[in-house]
């Protein structure tokens, strides 16, 4: 069988082109409206990215400015200011729907802290638009006041500012005011920086030690409510960089709730109140005598009769050795009338030159903004540089005298104090204002006070305390008030290389029997130092050693000995 192949006619050859370019064409049309698409989904996506980078711009720059406030740490990162989320309650009088009794009722036991029922009625009812009636609440109270129902009653999100250690370090972190800035403390003084938004909320470390600090606030607050003093002041001080590592003031303040706190507790004794800070001053007057060559440690000043008189006024010893005394033995016993003897060979000028290089005529330097400014002799008569000697007749505050103290027992240099951390190898580099040789010396005979004299009752065993007791009258209208004392023991530890400088003042304590019905430093003021050194001591990163010790070769063969006897005492 033939198969045969017929060719297309021509008409089957027009139909299949014209099919193929109508496919043509709606391949291109298909094509044209894609690319169309395409172009249309482009720019929509491209509108949504600039719109989207453009709010973020805004909402980044919302979020920067709007930045929680830094927190605030201890120098090992411990908080002690911190911004947190918190719910506040708060209600609108005059919309209340429900029976106010009955509410103020509900309020009361929810929160009794706040106030009776009485107090709940009088906000509920008082014709006003809105008022808060708990701020910093938990979200149990929150759910609890919420299921009382009432629609005036409303609740809000807000950063709170918290401070979790409650009183601990209270006047040198101060506190904020109702919208938020900083009215006290480093709270004020760092106030720029904790709101910079470049900063991010980032934390600032202050020089103060949470550990220490408790210890001086334990310590000294329980001697403050045992001897019933009006006040109180405690102070830790580096003496290399000027860091206070503890700083506290009695009474106290909670900065969570400020609006409690009255002017006394809002005051801080460290820096704002001055005193007359008694025979303290004493070891100041034989660093001058030493530095500008009045006398040796030998030399002799005669205490002998027990009492000085200087035109109408008469100087005496508490506790009189009638004999000559060299310069150890002035402050081993704590002779006025030898101090005075050697203040008046020092002379006016010689004494203002060293307390101004110590800063007694200024404000204290440190951060803080609330300070007291001395009380500064606006004549220096005779008696004047005598009565001085031993810290009367001027007043300072109790920082004047830790960075003081420092600068006789570190060597000779006095810096500047600070309640920021300092970095290693940052600290201010200081003024000189005693030699190398006269820091030791004041070691020497800071030591052998406690060892033998006015402080034997601040000694730690194995931490080799240094310091010296200071009693001085309470100035009053007309004179000194002979029942009330303010009681001061400045001590350094440890003597043989010395780091800290510990300050405890007790302001009026009574005679109880608690002090052994004693109110002198010896008694008050002493005790607290030599607990607050044991309990830090090690902390602090002091090793106690019962065999280390400060060399005294220089005035050991100076100390005069009764026979028999084993050691200088008095107070």
């Amino acid at each position: 069988m033939t198969l045969i192949l017929a060719r297309p006619i021509a008409s089957q050859r027009r139909t299949a082109g014209q099919r193929h370019a109508l496919v043509a064409v709606a391949h291109m049309r298909l094509m044209m409206l894609m690319l169309l698409f395409g172009t249309g989904v482009t720019l929509v996506i491209g509108r949504l990215a600039m719109l989207a980078l453009l709010s973020g711009g805004e909402a980044r720059a919302g979020m920067l400015t709007e930045a929680p406030r830094g927190d605030i740490v201890d120098r090992n990162g411990q908080p002690l200011a911190r911004t947190i989320d918190a719910w506040t309650i708060a209600v609108h009088p005059r919309k209340l729907i429900g029976d106010p009794a009955e509410i103020a009722m509900k309020l009361a036991e929810l929160m009794p802290e706040k106030g009776d029922q009485a107090f709940f009625h009088r906000l509920l009812t008082n014709d006003v638009s809105f008022t808060y009636l708990q701020r910093r609440a938990s979200p149990a109270l929150v759910e609890a006041v919420n299921a009382i129902g009432e629609p005036a009653i409303v609740f809000d999100r807000e950063t709170q500012r918290l401070y979790p250690q409650s009183t601990m370090a209270a006047h040198a972190l101060g506190f904020l005011s109702a919208d938020g800035k900083g009215m006290s403390g480093m709270e004020r003084v760092l106030d720029e920086r904790l709101t910079n938004p470049a900063l991010n909320g980032r934390p600032v470390a202050l020089s103060i030690d949470t550990r220490v600090q408790a210890a001086m606030e334990s310590e000294l607050g329980r001697a403050m409510t045992a001897y019933q003093a009006r006040g109180a002041a405690g102070l830790v001080l580096d003496v290399d960089t000027g860091e206070v590592v503890s700083m506290v003031s009695l009474p106290v303040f909670n900065p969570n709730r400020v609006g409690m706190a009255g002017t006394e507790e809002l005051r801080n004794n460290t820096v704002q109140s001055v005193y007359e800070l008694g025979s303290t001053f004493k070891v100041i007057t034989a660093a001058i005598a030493l530095e500008t060559g009045v006398a040796d440690l030998s030399r002799r000043f005669d205490a002998s009769s027990g009492a000085l008189q200087v035109g109408r006024y008469r100087i005496r010893d508490d506790h009189a050795q009638r004999r000559w005394l060299n310069i150890p033995e002035t402050l081993i016993h704590s002779s006025n009338v030898a101090t005075a003897r050697i203040a008046d060979e020092i002379g006016a000028a010689r004494m203002q030159a060293m307390f101004r290089r110590v800063g007694f005529d200024t404000k204290p330097d440190v951060e803080l903004r609330e300070k007291g400014r001395p009380l500064w002799p606006t004549y220096w008569a005779r008696t004047t540089v005598m009565t001085t000697a031993y810290g009367h007749g001027i007043a300072v505050t109790p920082l004047h005298l830790a960075s003081a103290y420092a600068a006789m027992i570190n060597g000779g240099i006095w810096r500047p104090s600070t309640l920021l951390k300092v970095e290693p190898g940052r600290a201010p580099k200081g003024r000189r204002v005693v030699s190398e040789r006269t820091s030791r010396q004041m070691r020497q005979m800071l030591r052998l006070i406690v060892q033998e004299g006015t402080g034997r009752k601040a000694e730690a065993p194995g931490y080799r305390v240094g310091g010296k007791t200071g009693t001085a009258e309470v100035p009053q209208a007309g004179g000194y008030a002979k029942n009330a004392n303010v009681s001061t023991f400045a001590a350094a530890f440890p003597m043989d290389a010395p780091r800290y400088v510990v300050i405890a003042m007790m302001d009026s304590p009574k005679r109880v029997e608690a002090n052994q019905f004693q109110t002198t430093a010896a008694y008050t003021a002493a005790p607290v130092v030599s607990r607050v050194i044991a309990r830090t001591g090690s902390i602090l990163g002091v090793i106690p050693d019962d065999h280390a010790d400060v060399d005294q070769s220089d005035v050991l063969p100076l100390l005069w000995r009764a026979p028999g006897e084993s050691g200088a005492h008095g107070e």
